[in-house]
């Protein structure tokens, strides 16, 4: 009855301190939860009820970020991996002060994504996924390249000078899609050194993509805060969202089928789940979009992390499920029935502390500027990198957001910057990664 009683307590806790922590730009919660893995592990020396109590934790921080996470990719523009598709849609929202109506248009689809997972995942995973996964694996390389190869060719030109003739337009059309390629590509060789020669000094190396991460996602949108003068209108408080249900299942179908093909495929992150569902079921609007961006990062996180726990197929998927092997991998179906009851706990907190910490952050930022605030982010940011990864992380973060400059400054898709993960991680699943690196000179 004790342990049960301190699962239920971490659970609670956990998800009311990551959605509060989610709100603060460039603070992973990755980062937070290999700090407190340690923790854990120095309490308890990594006894069974440590196991049990760090995998309520866990599994509920997981919930609280995926579901919170998109209140600084809205208001401060400092998205994750999972959220950077969110940018776009959240700026013109909050430019035209409806930024809260963004956060909980996503939020919903991020209830939806939890609906999923309790409905779908909890009865059908165990009996489907390790099935599914055997068959799939000696595949996963190929389908990661047609994965890369749709995200470069579907890239589109933004910039074609009307009625300028030769190869003045072709190059006009050409400067975004070029950037994209390019982008992909510096991200792709970063990713190589990161893997075979890092510079991060090895007490620090299960850190060694954090740098990489902030740099290419978090660091650019919070210079250009720090060099717009643009004011977003002061933001409605209404808090009611008309979300028809055609748009609510629509989109949230197109991301919990995103997210779910994120959370399963290895390197596959939730942003680009939501990006390939959204073009194979045609999402229309911007309600749409949203719905079916939040749906799929909850998915790709909390289903990602679940399917550690799936009896029969303790599939590692992120940061969290790779620290939650340090106390053994789950055994038998207990864990499974945990895991799940930590999430359905965990979301119902969230889902409660949406509002109010959308209103906390509007309030901060109508007090103190998003110039400020950028500024107290950007400090945070480095000072973690500095912590976490030492100087030679803060270079790389350093080198990581020139790359993630050029497609805010010419107009390219920030997706390209996943290559950091993708280009490596294919190439190794093909088997000529070494190959490639040896090329490179880093073997």
């Amino acid at each position: 009855m004790a342990a049960l009683f301190t699962c239920v307590v971490c659970a609670l806790v956990g998800a009311a301190v990551a959605s509060l922590l989610a709100c603060i730009p460039g603070l992973h919660i990755y980062n937070v939860l290999a700090l407190t893995a340690l923790a854990f592990q120095a309490w308890s020396g990594g006894g069974w009820l440590a196991g049990e109590a760090f995998t309520a934790l866990t599994v509920a921080m997981t919930v609280g970020y995926a579901m919170l996470n998109t209140v600084p990719s809205v208001f401060l523009a400092a998205p994750d991996e999972s959220a950077l598709f969110t940018v776009l849609p959240g700026q013109k929202y909050l430019m035209a002060g409806r930024g809260r109506e963004a956060v909980l248009i996503t939020a919903a689809g991020g209830a939806v994504g939890l609906f999923a997972i309790c409905l779908v995942l909890a009865p059908l995973g165990p009996r489907l996924l390790p099935v599914i996964w055997t068959v799939l694996r000696p595949h996963a390389h190929w389908v990661l390249w047609c994965v890369i190869a749709f995200m470069l060719m579907s890239e589109w030109p933004r910039r074609v000078a009307i009625g300028v003739p030769g190869w003045r337009r072709f190059l006009a059309a050409w400067r975004n899609l070029g950037v994209g390629l390019l982008t992909f590509l510096l991200s792709g060789l970063l990713g190589f050194l990161l893997l075979y020669r890092s510079p991060i000094p090895p007490e620090f190396a299960f850190q060694n993509l954090l740098p990489a991460f902030a740099g290419l996602f978090t660091l650019p949108w919070l210079l250009l805060n720090l060099a717009a003068r643009a004011t977003p209108l002061p933001q409605r408080a209404d808090r009611g969202v008309p979300l028809d249900v055609p748009t609510l299942l629509h989109g949230g179908l197109a991301g919990v089928l995103g997210g779910g093909f994120a959370a399963f495929i290895p390197v596959i992150t939730g942003g680009v789940g939501g990006f390939l569902a959204g073009h194979a079921t045609a999402i229309r609007n911007d309600r749409m979009f949203l719905v079916s961006q939040g749906a799929a990062k909850v998915v790709y996180y909390v289903a990602g992390l679940l399917l550690f726990f799936v009896p029969g197929l303790h599939t590692a998927r992120g940061g969290a499920a790779a620290m939650l092997m340090t106390f053994g991998v789950p055994q038998d179906r207990a864990a499974w029935f945990l895991a799940l009851a930590a999430a359905a706990l965990a979301g119902a907190v969230a889902c409660a502390l949406v509002s109010p910490l959308t209103s906390l952050t509007i309030a901060a930022v109508a007090r103190f500027g998003c110039r400020r605030l950028s500024w107290a982010s950007l400090a945070l940011i480095l000072a973690v990198v500095l912590t976490a990864t030492g100087g030679r992380g803060l270079a790389v973060a350093v080198v990581a957001a020139g790359i993630g400059l050029l497609p805010v400054l010419f107009g390219s898709r920030r997706m390209n910057c996943l290559g950091v993960i993708l280009l490596p991680m294919a190439c190794n699943l093909s088997g000529f990664g070494p190959a490639v690196a040896r090329a490179l000179g880093l073997l």
